[in-house]
């Protein structure tokens, strides 16, 4: 479920590591489903030990740690993943840790109950050849106004579905994806090479604002309970969704029609028929 919002917001929870010395690389025992660490445990230690953080970064939906030799490790959440700097929700879902030393932080931890998470040790050279392999657009928090319907409006895709895409643009998830679409007032199967300017204008621009808000809001903490902020705290943009997960209510722009769920290449959508008109 992490989306850019919770990931960022994990981004911006564990960036105290950066200027940390890794003390040692460990999977932890689990007795669930294990996920893919790569390269293999051992090998994955033997070149982070004793290296030191430079940053915390964000890649779309992934966090990374970049070290000072140019290595990265790459923090994939996927549906249930949690990257913490404090006692994770549970300990029999714990996955992943690296012990810092020279940082108030003595360790940094994978979480991820379902175990569909993924962690992966990049060089330099691996990490640039991931950024322009094309399967990941740019950032949907750095794209301009200018480039983001050039992304989209020469498909037949339904736009929702297109939104979801990490190869178009980086970062969108379901919730978000609902809530943009509302707000900018477009039907979430209209397809995207039949959408005019001014309504891709409307897309970039509550795509920034549904974003960002979030992120203030520290993500959304749904009613599984499974996001977590990096000290295990929950997001409270669930308490600003307009329509994800709220069929049947009242729509809260016009007050008239109900919000309606449909299913979109196997995920809910969430929409307004009366503010979405369908043209």
């Amino acid at each position: 479920m992490p989306e850019l919002p919770e990931v960022e917001t994990m981004r911006r929870g564990v960036a105290g590591i950066a200027g940390a010395t890794i003390i040692a690389a460990e999977r932890t025992p689990c007795a669930k489903r294990p996920i893919q660490i790569k390269p293999r445990i051992d090998h994955l230690n033997k070149r982070v030990a004793g290296v030191k953080i430079a940053s915390v970064d964000r890649l779309g939906k992934r966090v990374v740690i970049r070290m000072e030799t140019g290595d990265r490790i790459i923090m994939e959440p996927r549906m249930t993943g949690l990257v913490l700097v404090t006692d994770p929700p549970t300990d029999e879902h714990l996955r992943f840790r690296l012990r810092l030393k020279k940082c108030k932080h003595k360790e940094l931890l994978f979480w991820d109950r379902r175990g569909l998470g993924q962690i992966a040790l990049l060089s330099e050279k691996q990490y640039q050849a991931k950024l322009s392999d094309g399967s990941l657009g740019p950032d949907a928090l750095e794209i301009s106004r200018k480039d983001f319907p050039g992304r989209f409006n020469s498909s037949r895709r339904e736009v929702k579905v297109a939104l979801l895409e990490q190869s178009r643009i980086a970062g969108i998830g379901n919730i978000y994806a609902s809530e943009i679409l509302h707000l900018a007032h477009v039907h979430p199967q209209a397809r995207c090479d039949r959408l005019s300017k001014k309504q891709w204008d409307r897309i970039f621009e509550f795509t920034v604002e549904v974003l960002e808000t979030a992120i203030r809001h520290e993500g959304s903490t749904l009613s599984d309970g499974t996001y977590r902020n990096a000290l295990n705290d929950e997001g409270s943009y669930q308490n600003e969704h307009r329509v994800y997960d709220r069929a049947g209510e009242t729509c809260p722009s016009c007050g008239k029609g109900n919000v309606l769920r449909i299913v979109q290449a196997q995920r809910s959508t969430f929409y307004c028929k009366a503010c979405q008109k369908k043209r």
